[in-house]
């Protein structure tokens, strides 16, 4: 496995997901059944037709394989979607795509919570498959859109 490209060192945010590197590092309880999460509360990626952006609160979480994804370069690649185009369902289904499909954990689900525009908040949910047996999953803890009160 090759030495993280971005850790330890200055980074440039990647000009789109498409140029953007994941790195991958050996998991280090391999073998071991646990999830890792990472929550990005302010994600943004812009309206495909509009071009006005558009906000999420994203929730992934993961049971490794032999690999874990390297948190500064899942950072940058998540930064990547400012300047990309894209309707809710594709980005958040295509980051876990991504993800699952480069580092092959055990089990991947993403949770795309949508700020409203247009007076409709949408939510996007991807999954691998079943949760492996005896993982703790909980819940993600993003409550429903309820506006104001």
């Amino acid at each position: 496995m090759a030495e993280p490209l971005y850790l330890g060192q200055p980074s440039k945010l990647p000009a789109s997901p498409h140029e953007a590197v994941l790195d991958y590092v050996p998991n280090p309880r391999s073998g071991a059944l646990f999830l890792v999460r990472f929550a990005a509360p302010e994600f943004t990626s812009l309206c495909p037709v509009t071009g006005q952006p558009d906000f999420a609160h994203l929730v992934i979480d993961y049971a490794p394989g032999e690999t874990i994804v390297e948190s500064k370069s899942l950072k940058l690649f998540l930064g990547s979607f400012r300047n990309h185009a894209g309707f809710h369902e594709d980005v958040t289904v295509g980051i876990g795509q991504r993800l699952a499909e480069e580092m092959t954990p055990a089990w991947l689900r993403i949770g795309g919570y949508w700020y409203p525009r247009g007076g409709i908040p949408i939510d996007v949910f991807w999954q691998t498959g079943v949760p492996p047996e005896g993982l703790w999953v909980p819940d993600q803890g993003v409550a429903p859109y309820r506006g104001r009160g």
